[in-house]
């Protein structure tokens, strides 16, 4: 059965998380399967790259599923925004190979948190960045970002609901730039716990606000417990940005 590859774009104020929820609470797989059904008039299981949380948004999600109907591949992506809310929207679609998995064909994962660093919160980007009135260094918060690139046990940064089967990832990078008031910290890995980018964030702000040197990182990574972080921070200003896939697999 052929095997179609979406890239979606989300805003995640209204859903609770990417993963289907029990009748009655809205998600992203959830609301893209019943676009698609009425697209493709079959039921559909659409799997995707990763699993975003309540509020967390993406802007380049992947995700896979199968359909006997042959159409032209534009065809998935009007049809299927046709039938989506505004907040949801299919940029692109590819064929690919039978045996390719959305989640378990990836190589790495890519996300952004953006950080509204000025004395007054905007209206216009509430619900899509944290906002934080105090000023914040971005060389320290960087420096102490180095700390993480590599491979560790990420129990420090990890939630007590995580369901990773081992706390070991390989962090391929973490920068902490500044663009005017807006911060932003992006990181790519192997893999992500879960509330791992929100936890290293929350560490890299107390840094950021000079109440620890950036040293304090590698402290807390090498604890290895998760009480020796900071608090959780919220979800609005976290993006799935991308995922990196074999080329041999696209």
């Amino acid at each position: 059965m052929p095997r179609i590859l979406l890239e979606v774009e989300y805003l995640g104020v209204a859903y609770h998380g990417w993963q289907r929820q029990p009748e009655g609470i809205p998600s992203v797989q959830a609301t893209l399967e019943a676009a698609l059904m009425q697209l493709l008039q079959h039921p559909v299981e659409v799997v995707a790259a990763g699993r975003t949380d309540k509020g967390v948004h993406a802007r380049c999600m992947k995700a896979h599923f199968d359909t006997p109907t042959k159409r032209r591949l534009y065809s998935y992506i009007a049809g299927a925004n046709r039938f989506l809310p505004p907040d949801i929207r299919v940029h692109a679609a590819e064929h690919v190979a039978d045996d390719f998995h959305a989640r378990f064909s990836a190589l790495a994962r890519h996300y952004h948190y953006q950080i509204l660093n000025q004395p007054v919160a905007s209206c216009l980007l509430q619900d899509r960045v944290l906002w934080h009135r105090h000023a914040l260094d971005v060389d320290l918060m960087h420096e102490a970002a180095q700390f993480l690139v590599g491979t560790h046990d990420f129990s420090s940064f990890r939630s007590q609901e995580c369901q990773a089967k081992s706390p070991i990832k390989t962090l391929h990078f973490c920068r902490v730039t500044r663009q005017d008031n807006l911060i932003i910290v992006d990181v790519k890995a192997s893999g992500f716990l879960h509330h791992m980018v929100r936890n290293i964030v929350g560490v890299l702000l107390k840094i950021g606000e000079k109440k620890y040197p950036p040293e304090w990182m590698q402290s807390v990574l090498e604890a290895k417990n998760r009480v020796a972080a900071a608090m959780t921070i919220p979800p609005q200003g976290l993006y799935f940005v991308g995922v990196d896939y074999p080329a041999a697999v696209l």
